[in-house]
Parts: C-alpha cells; structure tokens; sequence
C-alpha cells in the first residue's frame, strides 16, 4: 500500500472508452485533510472504480461515493433503483457500499439548513428601517442646503432645465387634474345631494362642495396625482441617469448633482402646486355647481352661496397645504431615483417605491395637517 507521503486523498473523475471511472487515492478520514476533487463529477454512476493508491479510510469514503450515486440514480415513484456497478472497490468498502444501497433513502433524511429565526428577522428589518430613516434625513439636509445655495445665489443649474419641469409639473399636467378634479365635485354634489334633500337643504350643497375642495379634496387629489404622474417620472429619469452613470460623470466634472438635478424639480413642484390646487379648486366647485344646476339650482344662487361659505382663512388652507405636498412629492422621487440600481429593473422599482412613499407621505402630512387645524380651530 502506497505511504500517505507519497499518495495525497483526491478523487478523479476520468473517462475511459466512453465508460466513468473514479480513480481514488490517499487517505479519507474526518481528522485528514480535505480532499482534492479532480474533474466534473458526471450524470451517471461510475463503471468502474480505481483504488490502487487507497490508503486507509473511514465512513468519509463510503459517504462521498454514496452520495453521487444517489444524487444520479433517480428511479420513478415505486420503482427499485438500479443497482450500480461497484468493479474495483475494496472488498470491505465493496460490502458498506453494498449495504448502504440496500436500505433505501427516506425523503426527509437529509439535514436541512435551519432559517433564520424570529430575532434574527426583527434584528435585519430594524436595521432596515434606521437605514432608510438615515438615508431620508441625509436627503433631506442636502436639499435643505441646495435650497440655501439658490437662495444666496450660489446653486448652479439651467435655467432651461428649470423651465422645462415647470411645464411638465404644470400644463402638462392641467387635463389630468381637470378630470379627476371635476368628477370629484361632481361626486362630492351627488352624495350631498341625496342627503341634504330629504331636510330642505339641497342649497347647502354649493357648501358642502366648496369647503370640501378647498381644505382637503383639491389639494388631495392634486397631490396624489402629481404623485403617480410627476414623481414617478422624476424617480425614473434620475434612476435612469444613475444607471448610465451620468450622475458620477457630474461630479467627475465637478457638478453638484443635487443643484443640477434635485433642486430644479424641487423648486418647480413647489412653485406649481399651490397654483394647480387653486385650479383643481376652482374645477370642483363648477362640477359641483352642474349638479347643482340638474337638481334645480340655480348657477347664480349657487355661486353666491359658495362665496359666501368660503372665507380667506379657509379657502387659504389647501394652498398652503399645497407647498408641503409638492415639497415631499420632489423629494420622494428624486431620494427613490438617486437611490436606484444600475438596472432597468432596479429602476421599476425605485419608480413604485416613489409613488408608494410619496402618497404615504401625503396622507400622514394631511393627518397632522387636520389635527393642527382642529386644535386651532380653523
């Protein structure tokens, strides 16, 4: 027998006339040496086996060749497998081998890798979140000084570029915000309706539908399309910036990326949506004021009583609202878009992430908004 100097454990996947052989040698045992695999162990059992240079081994061995060959052998349900061919193994390794596949495999015999447990999932997600919050609150700051740059007249972007978000924020955006804005008051004026009717007061729906749009449904529905509209497309662009790497070629050149890119759509989402409020506003009460006139009132006497219901302080509320909200919906697309992979998936994904956060962001600021309000009494 070989010395173990002289004969290092490995096993050798070689072919032979078409026929597998595994040529084994050295010594196999559990406080050796790892073995060295030789070749690409094959779809078939071996026809032969090559022990001349086997040193001595335990359970290692028989382990290793018992596990390619059931790994290969893998007969129909019901069906006895085959017995492999076993020419070349040493006697006593010949009879494990042999009784191991006598005794068929149970389904649920192999080790199964444990996951992971409860505190380890709760540890991962709250390391998960304090990232994300980390990461909102450094997005935050470096817009915050970008806005302190253009406010000294330090931030360096296009005018054009500016200009050119404007009209995207802005008339771009008019028949979409036309729409919903009407049917919302058209809504708001057929439920009103139904119920104030059955008391004498179907006047008090040009009420009902002012005060409505103007402190919460105008700015509402106007941000939550502006959400699904402007800040995806926002996330998008940016998203696709960064994975042509054109976001790394403007610091290379020495552009801040946040005066060149964040702070133009910031400024025209900020600048643009107390302006579409006033109009989603103004839309809603004339939807409202068509069913008003369906019902039987007068467009005259439903103007008043709208102007009438509707002081500065109130008609003042969503507008003000309104800078908030475009505030966040900039925000929200470009964090998402800055933040995305350098894939075309990566960048679907930071686009849905945007719209979810952004409309989120919406309803939590609106909550807080009307709790303000309510402990002020406005």
């Amino acid at each position: 027998m070989p010395s173990e100097e002289t004969s290092p454990s490995l096993a050798r996947w070689t072919v032979d006339g078409g026929r597998v052989v595994l040529e084994i040698s050295g010594e196999w045992r559990r406080d050796g040496v790892v073995p060295e695999i030789h070749g690409e162990p094959p779809d078939e059992a071996p026809a032969r086996y090559v022990t001349d240079r086997l040193c001595r081994f335990d359970s290692t061995l028989p382990a290793f060749i018992l596990s390619h060959l059931r790994s290969v052998a893998k007969p129909p349900d019901g069906a006895e497998p085959p017995k492999p061919p076993l020419e070349g193994l040493p006697p006593d390794l010949r009879g494990l081998m042999e009784l191991a596949l006598a005794v068929p495999e149970e389904s649920d015999a192999r080790q199964k890798s444990a996951g992971p447990s409860e505190l380890t999932k709760l540890g991962k997600l709250s390391i998960h979140v304090w990232a994300g919050v980390l990461s909102i609150a450094e997005f935050t700051g470096q817009s915050m000084l970008a806005l302190g740059r253009f406010a000294t007249g330090r931030a360096r972007f296009r005018a054009r570029d500016f200009w050119m978000v404007v009209q995207e924020c802005g008339v771009q955006a008019l028949p979409i915000v036309s729409l919903i804005s009407f049917l919302i008051g058209l809504i708001l004026a057929f439920v009103g309706n139904a119920q104030l009717v059955s008391f004498g007061a179907g006047l008090y729906v040009a009420d009902l539908v002012g005060i409505a749009m103007v402190r919460e449904m105008g700015v509402v529905m106007t941000a939550i399309i502006m959400s699904g509209r402007t800040g995806a497309a926002f996330a998008a662009h940016l998203g696709s910036m960064k994975a042509n790497e054109e976001i790394d070629a403007l610091r290379t050149f020495g552009f801040d990326p946040f005066d060149f890119l964040v702070l133009p759509r910031l400024l025209a989402l900020v600048l643009m949506m107390p302006l579409l409020t006033l109009y989603a506003n103004f839309v809603g009460i004339l939807g409202g004021m068509l069913v008003g006139a369906a019902v039987g009132i007068p467009p005259i006497l439903y103007w008043n009583e709208t102007v009438a219901s509707i002081d500065l302080t109130t008609a003042s509320l969503g507008v003000f609202k309104s800078v908030f909200f475009g505030a966040v919906i900039a925000m929200s697309g470009c964090l998402q878009g800055m933040h995305a992979g350098n894939s075309s998936a990566a960048v679907g994904e930071a686009t849905t992430r945007a719209v979810v956060a952004s409309i989120t962001a919406i309803i939590i600021l609106d909550s807080g908004f009307a709790a303000i309000f309510t402990v002020l009494d406005i």
